[in-house]
Protein backbone atom coordinates (compact mmCIF):
# COMPACT_ATOMS: atom_id res chain seq x y z
CA UNK A 1 0.00 0.00 0.00
CA UNK A 2 1.33 3.44 -1.32
CA UNK A 3 1.84 5.99 1.70
CA UNK A 4 -1.75 8.06 0.00
CA UNK A 5 -3.44 5.14 0.46
CA UNK A 6 -2.57 4.22 3.95
CA UNK A 7 -3.17 7.93 4.85
CA UNK A 8 -7.02 7.29 3.04
CA UNK A 9 -7.45 4.11 5.04
CA UNK A 10 -6.39 5.89 8.22
CA UNK A 11 -8.62 8.80 7.48
CA UNK A 12 -11.62 6.99 6.26
CA UNK A 13 -11.24 4.49 9.83
CA UNK A 14 -11.18 7.75 12.06
CA UNK A 15 -13.81 9.51 10.45
CA UNK A 16 -16.23 6.60 10.13
CA UNK A 17 -15.69 5.96 14.19
CA UNK A 18 -16.13 9.64 15.20
CA UNK A 19 -19.20 9.07 13.08
CA UNK A 20 -19.98 6.29 14.83
CA UNK A 21 -19.59 8.43 18.49
CA UNK A 22 -21.63 10.92 17.22
CA UNK A 23 -25.15 8.46 17.02
CA UNK A 24 -23.89 7.03 19.65
CA UNK A 25 -24.24 10.36 22.04
CA UNK A 26 -27.26 11.66 20.28
CA UNK A 27 -25.44 14.38 18.91
CA UNK A 28 -26.52 13.43 15.18
CA UNK A 29 -25.96 11.09 12.17
CA UNK A 30 -22.65 11.28 11.90
CA UNK A 31 -22.02 11.97 8.24
CA UNK A 32 -20.65 15.28 8.31
CA UNK A 33 -18.46 15.24 11.29
CA UNK A 34 -17.03 12.49 10.02
CA UNK A 35 -16.62 13.46 6.73
CA UNK A 36 -14.80 16.43 8.19
CA UNK A 37 -12.23 13.87 10.11
CA UNK A 38 -11.74 12.17 7.23
CA UNK A 39 -10.56 15.30 5.26
CA UNK A 40 -8.83 16.53 8.08
CA UNK A 41 -6.51 13.59 7.82
CA UNK A 42 -6.49 13.39 4.32
CA UNK A 43 -7.16 16.72 2.18
CA UNK A 44 -7.72 14.21 -0.38
CA UNK A 45 -9.85 12.04 1.03
CA UNK A 46 -12.61 12.56 -1.40
CA UNK A 47 -10.58 12.32 -4.71
CA UNK A 48 -9.82 9.11 -3.73
CA UNK A 49 -13.06 7.84 -2.47
CA UNK A 50 -14.23 8.76 -5.96
CA UNK A 51 -11.75 7.02 -7.82
CA UNK A 52 -12.72 4.29 -10.25
CA UNK A 53 -16.48 4.73 -10.27
CA UNK A 54 -18.97 6.40 -13.04
CA UNK A 55 -20.12 9.09 -11.45
CA UNK A 56 -23.10 11.58 -11.71
CA UNK A 57 -23.47 14.96 -9.95
CA UNK A 58 -27.33 16.47 -9.19
CA UNK A 59 -27.29 20.34 -8.60
CA UNK A 60 -30.17 22.87 -8.47
CA UNK A 61 -31.80 25.02 -6.28
CA UNK A 62 -34.92 23.28 -6.20
CA UNK A 63 -35.64 19.24 -6.55
CA UNK A 64 -31.45 17.85 -5.65
CA UNK A 65 -33.06 15.80 -3.25
CA UNK A 66 -36.00 14.29 -5.21
CA UNK A 67 -33.64 14.23 -8.21
CA UNK A 68 -30.93 12.02 -6.53
CA UNK A 69 -33.73 9.70 -4.85
CA UNK A 70 -35.14 9.07 -8.24
CA UNK A 71 -31.86 8.56 -10.40
CA UNK A 72 -30.58 6.01 -7.62
CA UNK A 73 -33.62 4.09 -7.85
CA UNK A 74 -32.86 3.99 -11.90
CA UNK A 75 -29.58 3.00 -11.33
CA UNK A 76 -29.91 0.52 -8.90
CA UNK A 77 -31.72 -1.65 -10.85
CA UNK A 78 -28.20 -2.34 -12.98
CA UNK A 79 -26.58 -2.52 -10.27
CA UNK A 80 -25.21 -1.24 -6.87
CA UNK A 81 -25.01 2.53 -6.23
CA UNK A 82 -23.60 4.77 -3.37
CA UNK A 83 -24.96 8.04 -2.59
CA UNK A 84 -25.12 10.16 -0.07
CA UNK A 85 -28.44 11.96 1.95
CA UNK A 86 -29.99 13.42 4.81
CA UNK A 87 -28.45 16.70 2.92
CA UNK A 88 -25.11 16.16 3.14
CA UNK A 89 -24.05 17.48 0.43
CA UNK A 90 -20.91 19.73 0.92
CA UNK A 91 -17.52 18.07 0.52
CA UNK A 92 -17.54 16.20 4.27
CA UNK A 93 -21.04 14.46 3.67
CA UNK A 94 -19.77 13.13 0.03
CA UNK A 95 -16.37 11.93 1.32
CA UNK A 96 -18.30 10.32 4.24
CA UNK A 97 -20.32 8.71 1.83
CA UNK A 98 -18.43 7.59 -0.72
CA UNK A 99 -15.82 6.17 1.66
CA UNK A 100 -18.62 4.09 3.36
CA UNK A 101 -18.70 1.56 0.58
CA UNK A 102 -16.00 1.44 -1.71
CA UNK A 103 -17.15 -1.44 -3.75
CA UNK A 104 -20.21 0.45 -5.54
CA UNK A 105 -18.87 1.01 -8.82
CA UNK A 106 -21.74 4.03 -9.38
CA UNK A 107 -22.23 6.90 -7.28
CA UNK A 108 -24.71 9.90 -7.52
CA UNK A 109 -24.18 12.83 -5.47
CA UNK A 110 -26.73 15.50 -4.54
CA UNK A 111 -24.49 18.54 -4.43
CA UNK A 112 -24.89 22.14 -3.13
CA UNK A 113 -24.80 24.56 -5.77
CA UNK A 114 -22.03 26.82 -5.37
CA UNK A 115 -19.49 23.47 -4.09
CA UNK A 116 -20.51 22.72 -7.71
CA UNK A 117 -17.38 23.41 -9.77
CA UNK A 118 -15.09 21.99 -6.33
CA UNK A 119 -16.97 18.99 -6.10
CA UNK A 120 -16.60 18.46 -10.52
CA UNK A 121 -13.11 19.11 -10.09
CA UNK A 122 -12.32 16.52 -7.46
CA UNK A 123 -14.31 13.36 -8.14
CA UNK A 124 -14.39 14.05 -12.00
CA UNK A 125 -18.06 12.97 -13.15
CA UNK A 126 -19.32 11.36 -16.48
CA UNK A 127 -22.43 13.51 -15.80
CA UNK A 128 -23.68 16.63 -13.85
CA UNK A 129 -27.71 16.92 -13.81
CA UNK A 130 -28.39 20.42 -13.98
CA UNK A 131 -32.16 21.32 -12.23
CA UNK A 132 -33.06 25.14 -12.01
CA UNK A 133 -31.34 27.98 -10.52
CA UNK A 134 -33.41 31.04 -8.67
CA UNK A 135 -32.97 33.22 -5.30
CA UNK A 136 -32.47 31.03 -1.95
CA UNK A 137 -30.39 31.89 1.02
CA UNK A 138 -29.16 35.35 -0.57
CA UNK A 139 -27.00 36.11 2.96
CA UNK A 140 -24.99 32.84 2.04
CA UNK A 141 -24.79 32.21 -1.57
CA UNK A 142 -24.34 35.08 -4.39
CA UNK A 143 -26.94 36.22 -6.84
CA UNK A 144 -28.03 33.34 -9.39
CA UNK A 145 -25.95 34.81 -12.12
CA UNK A 146 -23.28 34.61 -10.44
CA UNK A 147 -23.76 30.84 -9.59
CA UNK A 148 -24.74 30.02 -13.29
CA UNK A 149 -21.07 31.77 -14.42
CA UNK A 150 -19.02 29.59 -12.20
CA UNK A 151 -21.14 26.71 -13.16
CA UNK A 152 -20.84 27.57 -16.77
CA UNK A 153 -16.84 28.02 -16.10
CA UNK A 154 -16.35 24.60 -14.38
CA UNK A 155 -18.34 22.64 -17.35
CA UNK A 156 -15.89 24.39 -19.90
CA UNK A 157 -12.74 23.02 -18.47
CA UNK A 158 -10.68 20.18 -20.21
CA UNK A 159 -12.23 16.96 -19.44
CA UNK A 160 -15.61 18.14 -18.52
CA UNK A 161 -19.06 16.07 -17.79
CA UNK A 162 -22.06 15.81 -20.38
CA UNK A 163 -24.89 17.85 -18.54
CA UNK A 164 -28.24 16.81 -18.62
CA UNK A 165 -29.95 20.23 -18.13
CA UNK A 166 -33.49 21.90 -17.76
CA UNK A 167 -33.98 23.61 -21.19
CA UNK A 168 -36.73 25.60 -19.66
CA UNK A 169 -34.19 27.81 -17.51
CA UNK A 170 -31.98 30.45 -19.39
CA UNK A 171 -29.49 30.15 -16.09
CA UNK A 172 -29.42 26.55 -16.75
CA UNK A 173 -28.90 26.61 -20.25
CA UNK A 174 -26.18 29.30 -20.26
CA UNK A 175 -24.62 27.49 -17.97
CA UNK A 176 -24.53 24.23 -19.80
CA UNK A 177 -23.61 25.25 -23.00
CA UNK A 178 -20.04 25.20 -21.53
CA UNK A 179 -20.48 21.55 -22.00
CA UNK A 180 -18.55 19.46 -24.26
CA UNK A 181 -22.17 17.07 -24.64
CA UNK A 182 -25.69 18.26 -23.12
CA UNK A 183 -28.78 16.17 -23.64
CA UNK A 184 -31.35 18.84 -23.01
CA UNK A 185 -34.36 18.28 -21.72
CA UNK A 186 -37.54 20.25 -21.59
CA UNK A 187 -40.03 20.13 -17.96
CA UNK A 188 -41.12 23.52 -17.39
CA UNK A 189 -40.47 26.74 -15.54
CA UNK A 190 -43.13 27.60 -13.31
CA UNK A 191 -41.20 29.89 -11.37
CA UNK A 192 -39.47 32.46 -14.46
CA UNK A 193 -38.89 36.01 -11.34
CA UNK A 194 -35.09 34.93 -11.32
CA UNK A 195 -35.00 34.69 -15.40
CA UNK A 196 -35.94 37.61 -16.75
CA UNK A 197 -32.49 39.09 -17.92
CA UNK A 198 -30.31 37.47 -19.95
CA UNK A 199 -27.25 36.03 -18.64
CA UNK A 200 -25.34 36.46 -21.84
CA UNK A 201 -25.99 39.92 -22.40
CA UNK A 202 -28.44 41.60 -19.26
CA UNK A 203 -31.05 42.08 -21.88
CA UNK A 204 -34.31 41.00 -21.23
CA UNK A 205 -35.58 37.79 -21.82
CA UNK A 206 -38.76 37.26 -24.08
CA UNK A 207 -40.92 34.56 -23.38
CA UNK A 208 -43.69 32.90 -26.12
CA UNK A 209 -45.05 30.20 -24.25
CA UNK A 210 -42.26 27.37 -22.84
CA UNK A 211 -39.91 29.65 -25.49
CA UNK A 212 -37.58 32.13 -24.23
CA UNK A 213 -34.65 34.21 -26.53
CA UNK A 214 -33.24 37.36 -26.36
CA UNK A 215 -32.33 40.08 -28.60
CA UNK A 216 -28.56 39.20 -28.43
CA UNK A 217 -29.66 35.96 -30.22
CA UNK A 218 -29.11 33.84 -27.06
CA UNK A 219 -32.35 31.48 -26.85
CA UNK A 220 -33.89 28.27 -25.76
CA UNK A 221 -32.57 24.96 -27.30
CA UNK A 222 -34.25 22.35 -29.23
CA UNK A 223 -35.10 19.84 -26.39
CA UNK A 224 -33.87 15.96 -26.71
CA UNK A 225 -36.69 14.99 -24.38
CA UNK A 226 -39.75 16.42 -23.48
CA UNK A 227 -42.25 16.12 -20.54
CA UNK A 228 -45.86 16.81 -21.78
CA UNK A 229 -48.10 15.90 -19.09
CA UNK A 230 -47.36 13.12 -17.35
CA UNK A 231 -45.74 11.85 -20.49
CA UNK A 232 -42.34 12.06 -21.17
CA UNK A 233 -41.17 11.74 -25.13
CA UNK A 234 -37.74 10.01 -25.61
CA UNK A 235 -35.05 11.06 -28.36
CA UNK A 236 -36.29 8.15 -30.38
CA UNK A 237 -40.27 10.42 -30.14
CA UNK A 238 -41.44 7.21 -27.83
CA UNK A 239 -44.23 8.40 -25.38
CA UNK A 240 -43.79 7.35 -22.24
CA UNK A 241 -46.18 7.80 -19.47
CA UNK A 242 -44.42 8.32 -15.59
CA UNK A 243 -46.80 7.42 -13.15
CA UNK A 244 -44.91 8.40 -9.59
CA UNK A 245 -46.74 8.54 -5.93
CA UNK A 246 -45.03 11.63 -5.44
CA UNK A 247 -47.08 14.68 -5.71
CA UNK A 248 -47.10 17.54 -8.45
CA UNK A 249 -45.89 18.96 -11.36
CA UNK A 250 -42.37 19.61 -10.36
CA UNK A 251 -41.81 15.90 -9.26
CA UNK A 252 -42.89 15.03 -12.86
CA UNK A 253 -39.99 17.47 -14.22
CA UNK A 254 -37.33 15.18 -11.77
CA UNK A 255 -38.25 12.19 -13.07
CA UNK A 256 -38.08 13.18 -16.26
CA UNK A 257 -34.38 14.70 -15.55
CA UNK A 258 -33.70 11.35 -13.78
CA UNK A 259 -34.61 9.40 -16.78
CA UNK A 260 -32.60 10.80 -18.97
CA UNK A 261 -29.14 11.02 -16.63
CA UNK A 262 -30.01 7.00 -16.27
CA UNK A 263 -30.31 6.43 -19.92
CA UNK A 264 -26.70 7.94 -20.30
CA UNK A 265 -25.47 5.11 -18.03
CA UNK A 266 -27.54 2.68 -20.18
CA UNK A 267 -30.59 2.66 -18.26
CA UNK A 268 -33.67 1.85 -20.68
CA UNK A 269 -36.03 4.96 -19.71
CA UNK A 270 -39.07 2.35 -19.26
CA UNK A 271 -37.36 0.87 -16.31
CA UNK A 272 -36.11 3.68 -14.60
CA UNK A 273 -39.41 5.00 -14.85
CA UNK A 274 -40.79 1.73 -13.04
CA UNK A 275 -38.30 2.00 -10.15
CA UNK A 276 -39.12 5.90 -9.73
CA UNK A 277 -43.06 4.82 -9.46
CA UNK A 278 -42.29 2.90 -6.08
CA UNK A 279 -40.56 5.81 -4.69
CA UNK A 280 -43.49 7.08 -2.05
CA UNK A 281 -41.32 9.57 0.16
CA UNK A 282 -38.18 11.56 -0.02
CA UNK A 283 -36.47 11.77 3.66
CA UNK A 284 -39.71 13.17 5.18
CA UNK A 285 -40.98 14.55 2.55
CA UNK A 286 -44.63 14.03 1.44
CA UNK A 287 -45.35 10.83 3.88
CA UNK A 288 -48.24 10.76 5.93
CA UNK A 289 -47.81 10.17 9.82
CA UNK A 290 -50.37 10.00 12.10
CA UNK A 291 -49.99 12.64 14.79
CA UNK A 292 -52.81 12.82 17.62
CA UNK A 293 -55.19 11.19 15.98
CA UNK A 294 -55.04 12.57 12.64
CA UNK A 295 -52.87 12.13 9.35
CA UNK A 296 -50.19 14.66 9.16
CA UNK A 297 -48.10 15.73 5.94
CA UNK A 298 -45.18 17.39 5.76
CA UNK A 299 -44.08 19.49 2.93
CA UNK A 300 -40.63 20.73 2.42
CA UNK A 301 -40.04 24.36 0.62
CA UNK A 302 -36.75 26.61 1.12
CA UNK A 303 -37.36 29.82 -1.04
CA UNK A 304 -39.85 31.09 -3.01
CA UNK A 305 -39.52 29.09 -6.32
CA UNK A 306 -39.81 26.41 -4.05
CA UNK A 307 -42.85 27.34 -1.51
CA UNK A 308 -44.19 28.32 -4.67
CA UNK A 309 -44.49 24.65 -6.06
CA UNK A 310 -45.08 23.10 -2.27
CA UNK A 311 -48.07 25.45 -2.06
CA UNK A 312 -49.86 23.41 -5.51
CA UNK A 313 -49.67 20.29 -3.32
CA UNK A 314 -51.73 21.30 -0.73
CA UNK A 315 -55.30 19.27 -1.23
CA UNK A 316 -57.97 20.94 -1.89
CA UNK A 317 -59.94 19.11 0.77
CA UNK A 318 -56.95 20.38 3.61
CA UNK A 319 -59.20 23.16 4.79
CA UNK A 320 -56.82 23.72 8.04
CA UNK A 321 -52.74 24.38 7.26
CA UNK A 322 -49.85 25.17 9.13
CA UNK A 323 -46.70 27.00 7.83
CA UNK A 324 -43.69 26.63 9.95
CA UNK A 325 -40.88 29.08 9.37
CA UNK A 326 -37.56 29.35 11.28
CA UNK A 327 -34.55 31.59 10.48
CA UNK A 328 -31.19 30.03 11.07
CA UNK A 329 -28.14 29.55 9.06
CA UNK A 330 -29.01 26.28 6.95
CA UNK A 331 -32.25 28.65 6.31
CA UNK A 332 -31.01 32.10 5.65
CA UNK A 333 -31.19 34.73 8.18
CA UNK A 334 -33.36 37.21 5.93
CA UNK A 335 -37.03 36.54 6.22
CA UNK A 336 -38.02 39.06 3.55
CA UNK A 337 -38.24 36.49 0.54
CA UNK A 338 -41.86 35.15 2.32
CA UNK A 339 -42.70 38.36 0.63
CA UNK A 340 -41.81 36.77 -2.40
CA UNK A 341 -44.11 33.81 -2.04
CA UNK A 342 -47.80 33.46 -3.07
CA UNK A 343 -49.61 33.00 -0.07
CA UNK A 344 -52.45 34.33 -1.15
CA UNK A 345 -53.33 30.87 -2.49
CA UNK A 346 -54.13 29.76 1.18
CA UNK A 347 -57.18 32.10 0.91
CA UNK A 348 -59.94 30.32 2.13
CA UNK A 349 -57.97 27.94 3.91
CA UNK A 350 -57.47 28.72 8.05
CA UNK A 351 -53.44 28.69 8.45
CA UNK A 352 -51.53 28.30 11.82
CA UNK A 353 -47.94 30.26 11.44
CA UNK A 354 -45.11 28.72 13.90
CA UNK A 355 -41.30 28.02 13.76
CA UNK A 356 -39.22 30.58 15.55
CA UNK A 357 -40.54 33.44 13.09
CA UNK A 358 -43.99 32.99 13.42
CA UNK A 359 -44.51 36.47 13.89
CA UNK A 360 -43.01 37.49 10.61
CA UNK A 361 -45.35 34.70 8.82
CA UNK A 362 -48.30 35.60 10.78
CA UNK A 363 -47.40 39.31 9.61
CA UNK A 364 -47.31 38.19 5.92
CA UNK A 365 -50.80 36.04 6.08
CA UNK A 366 -52.61 38.93 7.37
CA UNK A 367 -51.77 41.27 4.53
CA UNK A 368 -52.40 37.80 2.09
CA UNK A 369 -55.51 37.89 3.08
CA UNK A 370 -55.29 34.09 4.87
CA UNK A 371 -57.31 33.86 8.21
CA UNK A 372 -54.32 32.67 10.78
CA UNK A 373 -53.47 32.20 14.05
CA UNK A 374 -49.93 32.19 15.74
CA UNK A 375 -48.90 29.37 18.11
CA UNK A 376 -45.07 29.31 18.68
CA UNK A 377 -44.08 25.67 20.16
CA UNK A 378 -44.14 23.35 16.90
CA UNK A 379 -46.46 20.32 18.46
CA UNK A 380 -48.83 22.59 19.89
CA UNK A 381 -49.63 24.08 16.36
CA UNK A 382 -50.05 20.66 14.93
CA UNK A 383 -52.99 19.75 17.87
CA UNK A 384 -54.35 23.47 17.63
CA UNK A 385 -54.89 23.52 13.92
CA UNK A 386 -58.57 22.65 13.74
CA UNK A 387 -60.66 21.29 11.08
CA UNK A 388 -60.99 17.68 10.02
CA UNK A 389 -59.27 15.73 7.47
CA UNK A 390 -55.83 15.98 6.54
CA UNK A 391 -53.47 18.00 8.04
CA UNK A 392 -51.01 19.53 5.41
CA UNK A 393 -47.63 20.66 6.99
CA UNK A 394 -45.50 23.03 4.77
CA UNK A 395 -42.22 24.40 6.65
CA UNK A 396 -38.92 25.38 5.52
CA UNK A 397 -35.83 23.55 5.87
CA UNK A 398 -34.69 23.45 9.38
CA UNK A 399 -38.48 23.73 10.95
CA UNK A 400 -38.96 20.60 8.85
CA UNK A 401 -36.34 19.05 10.54
CA UNK A 402 -37.73 19.69 14.11
CA UNK A 403 -41.60 18.38 12.24
CA UNK A 404 -39.77 15.13 11.23
CA UNK A 405 -38.95 14.37 15.33
CA UNK A 406 -42.23 16.05 16.61
CA UNK A 407 -44.36 13.66 13.92
CA UNK A 408 -42.07 10.67 14.88
CA UNK A 409 -40.35 9.88 11.38
CA UNK A 410 -36.75 11.16 12.57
Amino acid sequence: MTAAGGRFTLARRLGAATAALSRATGRGGGTTIGGRVTLAVDPSALRHAAAGRRLALVSGTNGKTTTRTLLVAALRTAGPVVSNGGGANLPPGLTAALGADLDAPVGVLEVDEPYLPRVAATVRPELVVLLNLSRDQLDRYAEVGRLAGIWRDALALPGAATAVANVDDPLVVWAASSAPAVRWVSVGLRWRDDASACPACGGPVTWRGDDWSSDCGFSRPRPDWVLEGSELVTPDGERLRIRLALPGAANLGNAALAAAAAAEFGVDPRTALDAMAAITGVEGRYVERDFAGRRTRLLLAKNPAGWQESLSFVRPEATHVVVAINARAADGRDPAWLWDVPFERLQGRFVTATGERSRDMAVRLRYAGVEHQRVDDLAQALRRAGGQGPLEVLANYTAFQQLRKVVGDA
